[in-house]
């Protein structure tokens, strides 16, 4: 069962008075790329919540956005009194009062004024019960991610295998046309020989060494052959169950295209050529669908 790249989550989980919001959003990429945006308070815990997204998503740019709040009203910040700091303050202002003959008294709102005389710095956690509350929140975002990618990956296996049915009836148009263009070319050989010969003989022998040339250049059965073969390797990787199948079902992409530019290269024939520019054309579509597969 494939999966797609593209989806959303959100968890929540409460502690005492900390509620723990975890929003993950998930998008194409080639890679897997995790993105976390949380406090600065809790990046110690970054590589064990990296290690849990990792073990349900192999592939994409995962954006993962962690908020705590505290609902009991307690202040998240601690203050502090940076006291070297304030003495130098004070030790200038008392220079400068005997140096220039001051007398005004420093107010208290100066004090605040003062420039890191005051530190602000968040109140000290509880990391091993931050870690559990945020390991939930992020399992309960996680759960309804992994649901819609596999509901958008049911919506793309049914796209995909629409359109291999549409390469298979292009596929079909071509190759009831190869039989009869060796005969066609043939036909219109000898047309044109005899117009310019008019009454001499044309060479028979010559004009069927032409002929056997031609059949063999514009032969594709090689590459009907391994177009069927590419289309039911694309049917067994949507029923494999496994992971990453993206990357396998972008090459034999590649490897289709390859095959059907071969076959518009050696056929002339423009009924055919209506048919290898659908083929192309779905091939595009099946390119396109892929980039958001896991």
């Amino acid at each position: 069962m494939i999966k797609s790249m593209t989806a959303y989550g959100r968890g929540e989980c409460r502690q005492d008075d900390t509620l723990y919001i975890v929003e993950i959003r998930s998008v194409n990429h080639r890679y897997r790329d995790i993105v976390l945006r949380m406090p600065k308070s809790i990046l110690v815990l970054e590589k064990d919540l990296k290690s849990l997204i990792s073990s349900r998503i192999r592939r994409g740019r995962i954006e993962v956005f962690i908020e705590m709040k505290n609902e009991g009203g307690a202040v998240p910040y601690e203050l502090e009194l940076n006291k070297p700091l304030a003495q130098s303050y004070f030790g200038i202002f008392d220079q400068m009062t005997k140096q220039f003959g001051l007398d005004q008294e420093i107010m208290l709102d100066s004090i605040f004024k003062m420039k890191d005389v005051i530190i602000s710095k968040p109140a000290a956690i509880d990391l091993d019960a931050t870690r559990q509350g945020i390991q939930e929140a992020l399992t309960q975002a996680l759960d309804p991610l992994d649901g819609m990618r596999r509901r958008e990956g049911e919506a793309i296996e049914a796209d995909f295998l629409l359109r291999l049915e549409l390469l298979e009836q292009y596929l079909e148009g071509v190759e009831k046309r190869a039989p009869d263009l060796v005969a066609e070319y043939r036909s219109r050989l000898k047309a044109n020989i005899d117009l310019m010969l008019k009454d001499v003989a044309a060479d028979e022998g010559r004009i069927a060494q032409e002929v056997a040339f031609i059949a063999e250049k514009s032969d594709i059965t090689e590459e009907i052959v391994r177009i069927r073969s590419h289309l039911t390797q694309f049917r067994e990787y949507l029923s494999m169950n496994e992971d990453t199948i993206g990357r396998r079902l972008d090459f034999l992409i590649q490897e289709l295209n390859r095959e059907v530019n071969t076959i518009g290269s050696k056929t002339s024939d423009s009924l055919a050529a209506i048919n290898v520019v659908e083929m192309k054309a779905e091939l595009e579509k099946l390119r396109e669908q892929v980039q958001n597969v896991e």
